[in-house]
């Protein structure tokens, strides 16, 4: 589902509303729409309510050592609080539940978020203690806890939350990022050579999982179906088709802006990131060139968190089915603390050469750049520094859903979201978007909610 989400940006193309995806993109979404914003809502609580269960009663086990039932117990706060930050980010208040689900809880009114934020940055202070700062994959750990603590307080101090430009909430945001990148658990950008191109590229395939840089992650096992569907979206569903948006936003490899429209895509002049993360018409892709009827939604489809690149598929990977997808997804990675911190630094214009360094360089050359212009700290500008790091964090993270929310966090979704013409990667127009800034940015309480819970009224503005 978070991968889907970038269809609500000028990223991406879900022609068939996979997930309830389109409608948010088109501002056509109610509270009686299905999919995403109804099940999010639901799914959260169901996690909390597992939470919530286990916490009340393990300590009653008896065959357990206590050393492991803490060690459960830790696990289950910190993905309590992943559930939790789901619903104040997109839905804002939400009922705060602490304790085993009874049917009492359905006349809870909505908790303000400020409370349920206070709880969740309360819980990871205290995880960040005591979790361990290695452990097995897609275990969380006092890094982890850390990290979303980071991501949590930066969503506190942007512009959607912080019209003020609260110089605190930017100094916590940064102290919390700045926590990750000196905390016991090692992180590096992942820069090691793999099968298929660059380390960029690897990063995304089964050969860069549990790397350096994976914070926290949903481990993906084909054989149990317990994965993604990703392989099938980007070979034949196009559920998720890259635009033309997209594809014109791309610097070149100078770290300049290209020239929109342009017909003829040569990724030794793109931005790397660009040709590892999208197949376009006269690329190599699964073996052959991709032609210009291949991809029928747009002319394009992604192959980041897939299998698929140039190399012509085994037979075990053109046998993926739905839900198979090998590859985790990774919910917090280091180069999106690199990038929180930047961002942070910047807004209390703070961002000097030695932070550059240390976050948007590694990042690039990672990326595949070489260019000393792309590299090189560009002055201490604001506001350009500002277009930079925003620059970054659509191509760094193009693919993984991460740029809805950012676009909603700095209140620039109004902008780069409403009547909004998108098109096929020729030019061709596929339709026109919208966003209501007076009712878009939150989403509403789901209709099936209220009807089970009235004192969830009223619902968010404009809903």
């Amino acid at each position: 589902a978070p991968l889907l989400e970038e269809t609500c940006t000028p990223n991406a193309y879900n022609y068939n509303n996979a997930g309830g995806y389109n409608v948010i993109a088109q501002g056509t979404h109610t509270a009686n729409s299905s999919g995403i914003i109804a099940n999010r809502w639901s799914h959260a609580y169901k996690g909390i309510g597992r939470c919530n269960t286990l916490l009340d009663n393990i300590d009653l086990n008896r065959e357990l050592d206590k050393s492991v039932i803490e060690e459960y117990k830790n696990q289950a706060r910190f993905l309590r609080v992943l559930f939790y930050y789901m619903l104040t980010t997109y839905y804002g208040d939400c009922p705060l539940i602490t304790t085993t689900p009874a049917m009492e809880h359905k006349s809870l009114p909505r908790t303000p978020r400020t409370e349920v934020v206070s709880f969740m940055l309360g819980e990871l202070e205290q995880l960040s203690k005591v979790l361990p700062p290695k452990a097995e994959p897609g275990h969380p750990t006092s890094g982890a806890a850390l990290a979303l603590k980071a991501r949590i307080l930066l969503f506190e101090a942007s512009p959607l939350l912080n019209p003020s430009h609260d110089d605190q909430k930017w100094r916590d945001a940064a102290d919390a990022a700045r926590a990750v990148m000196d905390c016991d658990s090692d992180y590096e950008l992942f820069t090691a050579p793999g099968q298929i191109g660059s380390a960029y590229r690897n990063l995304f395939l089964e050969s860069g999982e549990n790397s350096s840089e994976c914070i926290f992650s949903v481990q993906c096992m084909n054989q149990n179906k317990l994965g993604l569907s990703f392989e099938l979206i980007a070979r034949q569903y196009g559920t998720m088709a890259p635009l033309r948006d997209l594809i014109d936003f791309y610097c070149d490899r100078d770290g300049n802006a290209r020239t929109p429209g342009e017909q003829r895509l040569d990724p030794s002049k793109i931005d790397p990131r660009f040709g590892a993360t999208i197949v376009y018409p006269g690329c190599k892709f699964m073996g052959s060139t991709v032609t210009a009827t291949q991809f029928q939604q747009t002319g394009c489809t992604i192959k980041k968190y897939t299998v698929y690149d140039e190399h012509t598929p085994t037979a075990a990977e053109k046998s993926i089915g739905d839900t198979e997808s090998p590859i985790d997804y990774m919910i917090l990675r280091y180069a999106d603390i690199l990038l929180m911190y930047a961002e942070a630094k910047n807004e209390l214009n703070e961002l000097d050469e030695t932070v550059w360094n240390e976050t948007v360089r590694p990042i690039r050359t990672r990326a595949g750049f070489t260019a000393e212009s792309a590299l090189e700290f560009p002055g201490k500008d604001q506001e350009k520094l500002r277009a930079v790091i925003r620059y970054e964090r659509r191509a760094e993270f193009v693919g993984e859903g991460y740029y809805y929310n950012d676009l909603r966090r700095w209140r620039e979704a109004e902008n780069a979201m409403n009547n909004l013409s998108i098109y096929k990667s020729d030019g061709t127009l596929i339709g026109t978007r919208n966003f209501n800034k007076e009712r878009d940015y939150w989403w509403p309480v789901p209709s099936s909610q209220l009807e089970i819970a009235p004192t969830l009224r009223p619902n968010n503005p404009g809903w």
